[in-house]
């Protein structure tokens, strides 16, 4: 079954650089975080939301060419796959059509309450699938 991608665009502002005037690789991983709430919160119903949170357990960036200041960037996710309590998440950001990173992440779903592990059920999973 097909992943539901979720996007948005941003531009690239003085505060993202570092000393090189490229996209600080802190600021990247700002960015994977945000569009993958932002998912989220677009896909899964409020009352899912309200009773499970995500931490992150592992992300895998690569950088492949540098964002500059004033750059367009497409910032592009989606989920590859649930297992148990965890969620396998993809981000891609582009610059038009040139790949300048991609992420593999992988979360682990809460309980809200409990702050305990909590299994993806098929009430959760089925909104990030077409």
């Amino acid at each position: 079954m097909p992943a539901k991608h979720y996007s948005e665009t941003l531009q690239v502002k003085e505060e993202h650089l570092d000393q090189l005037n490229h996209v600080n690789n802190v600021v990247y991983l700002q960015w994977v975080q945000l569009v993958a709430e932002h998912h989220w919160r677009q896909e899964a119903p409020k009352h899912i939301q309200d009773e499970h949170i995500w931490v992150v357990l592992s992300h895998f960036i690569e950088y492949k060419k540098p964002a500059l200041l004033g750059d367009e960037l497409t910032l592009e996710t989606f989920v590859e796959g649930f297992e148990g309590v965890k969620s396998h998440r993809r981000v891609n950001i582009w610059r038009g059509d040139t790949l300048l990173v991609t992420a593999k992440t992988e979360w682990c779903m809460l309980d809200a309450k409990s702050m305990r592990p909590r299994r993806v059920t098929e009430e959760t999973s089925k909104h990030f699938f077409q």
